[in-house]
């Protein structure tokens, strides 16, 4: 084998190892409750002819429900396929780096991959959200892009390498429609760069993935899926999810984030309080983003034409699309959603504005100035959630500080991540499962159903012989308990009901801390009965 192939294989299983290692681990851990519940619950709603926007509240586009309902269909609703198919979105992201960053050399590819692997796999775990699978496509559709236009320098034949790129930005869009000014900058940057001639099949691929749309919209229908992608997310959310910007300083806005930084697992070197590193998180996030902008503008300038300039100036663009997902809720996930891109990106940007400064100095000098300041940043500046939560993940792998209890009914698990709180749901799940009939309906949801701030999903997953008895299975503030909310109505037709007070102490400074409607309250306080109780979950049934 040539020594080039080698060492491309070298690195591929170094990314595949910082990847995997976590991976046995992460299989039993409790991810984020609600979130990875809709993951395993709306695909499966599509399976019994449920539509998103029209039968349950969905604030994305219809590509992730396709997918994960797809491999349902074959593989059964379970935890470890949609945690593989999270796998594998991880994985897009860091081989698509890797490929994307190749012409800067091998270890500025690979350690830019690693990177990526370390942000992005905290704070979601291996969920497949949708938008880990949007920035895979995305990615992805830059790396091809970029080797399409190599084939086009070398005169080679570029036709379906563009019409995958395009499909691929197209797919993006299927997934997370708000990322339409990152993958559009980026989209348009890749058009330029390409001959007029040959630019066809990159239109066409995004079309064509994008037509896709048509059928979700005429069968869920224009309003609903206006609705359902725009209206809601947009507007009526966002005064119920938005955060401060910039962070506060001296405490952690965000409500999960409080919760998440109560589980320490030590850290060996000094680190500066929470609160201040989520703070200084966000002022990196502008701070990467014109670096990488910066070095990219300078480097077309520069060296026009070159592989490194008509790769990274379009994913230079990308990145700049991303600062809204920062600055719309500055919490330690969507600070990860943009830094798992900046920060890898970050590290050309360094090693060509050395480079350029001190051009005697060697590619691996240089290659090595990007690493060195992106590693500051992360084990010195901002190490408790990136590093140490990686850190925390791969103790679990061996066996060490394990965050994840298991719920399990018919052959269907979900992990909790308190032993007590596993075995309170048990008890709930067991005690339904015995009294309720096939097709009855159920609704779960807080104890106090006007501040609707989150829900225990998995319950409808761990029981689909019952009918989810509520549009809102995600329930978010300002929708579910807003005056004139349906949420009441459908109490009053349903049959069993799951009240939790895990989230009694749900406190940001937001909308989230208001209560709105009380109808539900009173719906649920005239109409049912308590079935069982325990400290952290109560089951009713409709009693008049």
């Amino acid at each position: 084998m040539a020594p080039d192939r080698r060492r491309d294989l070298l690195s591929w299983a170094i990314v595949a190892f910082v990847l995997l290692l976590p991976v046995p681990g992460l299989l039993h851990y409790q991810g984020p409750p609600m979130e990875e519940g809709f993951m395993l619950v709306f695909p499966e709603r599509l399976l019994h002819g449920d539509l998103p926007h029209r039968d349950f509240l969905h604030l994305y586009g219809p590509g992730s429900l396709w997918v994960l309902a797809a491999l349902y269909k074959v593989f059964g609703a379970d935890i470890t396929v949609e945690r593989l198919v999270g796998l594998a979105q991880h994985a897009l992201v860091a081989f698509g780096l890797l490929a994307l960053l190749r012409p800067w050399g091998r270890r500025i590819a690979t350690s830019a991959a690693v990177v990526a692997i370390l942000i992005l796999i905290g704070p979601l775990g291996l969920s497949a959200m949708a938008w880990n699978g949007a920035l895979a496509a995305a990615i992805c559709s830059l790396a091809v892009g970029a080797a399409g236009m190599r084939r086009e320098a070398a005169g080679a034949t570029t036709t379906w390498w563009y019409a995958v790129a395009g499909a691929l930005a197209g797919v993006s869009l299927l997934y997370r429609p708000d990322l339409v000014l990152a993958v559009g900058l980026g989209f348009a940057a890749l058009l330029v760069q390409i001959q007029r001639g040959r630019r066809r099949p990159l239109v066409l691929g995004a079309i064509g993935a994008l037509a896709l749309y048509i059928p979700h919209v005429a069968t869920s229908g224009v309003a609903a899926s206006v609705r359902g992608m725009f209206v809601e997310p947009v507007f009526e959310l966002r005064a119920g999810r938005s955060l401060p910007v910039p962070p506060s300083f001296g405490h952690v806005d965000g409500f999960l984030q409080r919760a998440g930084s109560l589980r320490v697992t030590g850290w060996p070197l000094p680190m500066l309080p929470v609160s201040v590193q989520i703070y200084t998180w966000f002022l990196l996030v502008p701070a990467s983003i014109v670096v990488v902008v910066l070095a990219a503008w300078r480097l077309r300038r520069a060296l026009p034409g070159t592989d490194r300039a008509t790769s990274y100036w379009p994913a230079a663009l990308f990145c700049a699309g991303l600062l809204q997902q920062a600055v719309q809720r500055p919490d330690t996930a969507h600070l990860s959603w943009v830094t798992g891109v900046s920060f890898p990106l970050l590290i050309a940007a360094v090693a060509w504005l050395v480079e350029s400064r001190r051009p005697s100095w060697a590619p691996r000098r240089t290659g090595v100035v990007g690493m060195a300041v992106v590693a500051v940043l992360l084990v010195g500046v901002i190490p408790f959630y990136p590093v140490r939560t990686y850190a925390d993940l791969v103790t679990q792998t061996f066996g060490w500080n394990r965050f994840g209890f298991p719920i399990t009914h018919d052959g269907r698990t979900f992990y909790f991540g308190s032993a007590e709180g596993a075995a309170d749901a048990q008890k709930i799940v067991d005690t339904l499962a015995a009294s309720a009939k096939p097709g009855q309906r159920l609704i779960v949801g807080p104890r106090d159903l006007s501040r609707t701030n989150y829900s225990d999903v998995f319950f409808y997953h761990l029981l689909p012989d019952l009918t989810p008895g509520t549009r809102f299975i995600e329930m978010d503030p300002g929708i579910a308990d807003a005056v004139g909310s349906p949420l009441a109505a459908e109490l009053r037709r349903n049959d069993w009901l799951i009240l939790s007070d895990a989230w009694d102490d749900w406190s940001e400074p937001n909308a989230s801390s208001h209560s709105r409607s009380q109808a539900a309250n009173h719906v649920v306080e005239r109409d049912y009965c308590t079935v069982a109780t325990t400290p952290t979950f109560t089951l009713l049934r409709r009693c008049r």
